[in-house]
């Protein structure tokens, strides 16, 4: 991100430049680095990373636990409205404007493509599709990520990034293989699957250059609340199912919202505002090793020998991109 000179007092120039009884001036001190810089991300960063991946993680479950009482649309709906009022009631108060005119185009683009269409697509995938299949191919989404942001943003390919990139990749695919049901697997479950991927990963792409100008809560929220307003096609159907459901899937409902999306969705803007979106991207390789460890944990889904591996093929692939080619 670009960043702008501190204010304050400078010191006199003009007419009193050179004068002997001018006080000399302050040393000058250091610029901060700029963003994308690893001395910038060292703490922050990583740790908004880190919550990103997690609360993404904790959706796959959360997902298959109130799946069986709300369809596709009205979930995705549920989790924004939910999202769009605990954020708001941090956003608006600090709000400094909305955007104007052309600003609000890639706004516009990722609230639709990705709190919108990719949340309704992968939601309806996994009603056809086993955990193992929907969690390699949503894994496109890093890879086109990558490719879009050296083409798009000017980012280039990095040696490491590609490297670690397809060894990640191929964890994902281990983790895949040692699902006990792909047989489920069928032609609609899997171009869906694609389908949110691809507009996760322009999504991505597009978000990048807002987040030069918004804060990342603030972007957020303005994404969250174009997906809400195309998903209001939906509130009947929600109405009537948060009517119909028990309490423990509201109650997950209520989670979706306020986890994986407000909080989840600004950490990773947060993080995307300070580092490539190649880099980050390839750290979603962590979220299906993490969705197995959070299902043992919580469900007590015990692991196969091919998830930890695969898990484990996923640490090392993400580990290989933070490097820095010589």
């Amino acid at each position: 991100m670009a960043t702008t000179a501190p204010s304050g007092p400078t010191p006199s120039a003009g007419p009193h430049e050179g004068s002997p009884h001018a006080a000399p001036a302050p040393a000058p001190q250091p610029s901060p680095p700029p963003a994308g810089q690893p001395g910038t991300i060292s703490r922050l960063g990583i740790a908004a990373v880190v919550v990103t991946v997690v609360l993404w993680a904790s959706a796959f479950v959360g997902i298959r636990a109130v799946g069986p009482s709300f369809s596709p649309g009205s979930l995705t709906l549920g989790r924004l409205a939910v999202a769009a009022v605990v954020l708001g009631l941090l956003v608006v108060p600090k709000l400094r404007g909305l955007p104007r005119g052309r600003e609000w185009w890639p706004i516009l683009a990722y609230g639709v493509m990705w709190f919108g269409g990719y949340n309704v697509a992968l939601n309806a995938a996994e009603h056809m599709l086993d955990a193992g299949t929907a969690a390699l191919l949503i894994n496109v989404n890093p890879i086109l990520v990558a490719v879009m942001a050296g083409v798009i943003l000017k980012e280039g390919f990095p040696r490491w990034l590609i490297i670690g990139s397809l060894i990640a990749f191929g964890g994902v695919a281990v983790i895949a293989l040692g699902s006990g049901q792909r047989s489920t697997a069928d032609v609609a479950g899997v171009l869906l699957c694609l389908l949110a991927a691809a507009l996760a990963a322009v999504s991505v792409i597009v978000q990048k250059p807002v987040l030069r100008k918004f804060p990342a809560a603030q972007a957020t929220w303005f994404g969250i609340m174009v997906g809400a307003l195309c998903c209001l096609p939906f509130s009947g159907q929600l109405i009537t199912e948060l009517q119909a459901a028990p309490l423990p899937a509201t109650l997950g409902l209520v989670y979706l919202g306020i986890f994986p999306t407000a909080i989840a969705f600004t950490t990773w803007a947060y993080a995307l505002s300070m580092i490539d979106a190649g880099r980050l991207a390839a750290t979603t390789y962590l979220v299906p090793g993490t969705t197995i460890l959070i299902s043992w944990l919580v469900l007590g889904e015990i692991p196969t020998i091919w998830g930890l591996v695969g898990g484990a093929i996923c640490l090392v692939g993400v580990g290989l991109t933070r490097r820095r080619s010589r």
